[in-house]
């Protein structure tokens, strides 16, 4: 769908990797909160930015960053129906 690896949960996707950045599916009422957190940023991979996406740098995933983020998009992910 987006030329990247998407990992999936229950049918809804979670999170995935394009290029050298995290996408994390974190859901439109988190979405706010997570742009204003070092390293993230709006991911607009169609040029429109995609409420409750977000592009995740290398620099906040170091340590337990990348844990962290990888667990947040499972979360949504798991709120959902599964389809």
């Amino acid at each position: 769908m987006f030329g990247g690896v998407a990992i999936m949960c229950n049918g809804n996707m979670a999170l995935g990797v394009i290029g050298d950045r995290l996408m994390v599916r974190v859901g439109p009422e988190a979405w706010s909160a997570a742009l204003r957190e070092p390293g993230v940023s709006e991911m607009d991979f169609t040029g429109r930015s995609m409420r409750g996406m977000v592009y995740v740098d290398a620099v906040a995933l170091k340590g337990a960053g990348l844990a962290e983020w990888i667990n947040r998009g499972i979360a949504f992910a798991d709120s959902l129906p599964p389809k």
